[in-house]
């Protein structure tokens, strides 16, 4: 681990224009690149690049492409994971996505965060007292079973639990609990998901089909 990603996990600034960031970066940029090259069914090749990309994906893990993923090495994916189109993913701080979940085209999860005065956004005074421009990041953790509707974006240090479903177009600004439907901008929870939520409960739409 580099010193500046050492500054990342601890939370404070940190210079993502750094050579160390820049390189690992650039390694992932140039990976992804490659997948998004690749057609569908060369599943061998595409397995591979994944394997590289990310830090950890579990099994049966799908990614349509094409995918964005800033780092890759701080990711780390859960099995029987789908991401549909355009899949981002900005993870200067960790991002955990549990297992058997399912993102919708479209789909942004983003840690870092800039500073708000402009001045500042330009650049601030580094410990040798030369200027650094910073920005710094918050963990993005998911939970398992969660359901993510087409254009989410999952903004930093949000936590979202088990079993959620996340509203198409919606902004996650704040942590969702577990068992919760929610959507809108900013995202925010509209009622808990119960049996009564069951296709069992919509025999017109089953039609032969049966739910365990």
């Amino acid at each position: 681990m580099t010193k500046e990603e050492e500054r990342i996990f601890a939370g404070k600034v940190f210079r993502p224009g750094a050579p160390e960031l820049r390189a690992i970066k650039l390694r992932t940029h140039n990976l992804c690149t490659e997948y998004n090259q690749t057609f569908e069914d060369e599943t061998e090749k595409r397995a591979e690049l994944v394997s590289i990309i990310f830090a950890e994906t579990g099994e049966g893990t799908f990614f349509q492409g094409p995918i964005y993923i800033h780092y890759g090495q701080h990711t780390h994916i859960g099995k029987r994971f789908f991401g549909n189109f355009n899949l981002t993913i900005q993870d200067d701080a960790p991002v955990t996505i549990g297992d058997d979940c399912n993102f919708g085209p479209n789909v942004s999860i983003v840690t870092p965060i800039h500073p708000l005065l402009p001045d500042e956004r330009r650049s601030i005074l580094g410990p040798d007292g030369s200027p650094a421009r910073v920005c710094y990041a918050k963990p993005v953790k998911i939970g398992n079973d969660c359901w993510f509707g087409a254009n989410v974006t999952v903004c930093p240090g949000v936590t979202i639990g088990d079993n959620c479903v996340i509203g198409a177009g919606s902004v996650v600004t704040r942590d969702i609990p577990a068992n919760s439907f929610a959507a809108g901008v900013p995202c925010k929870v509209i009622r808990p998901i119960t049996e009564a939520d069951s296709l069992a409960n919509k025999p017109e739409l089953l039609d032969g089909y049966s739910v365990k």
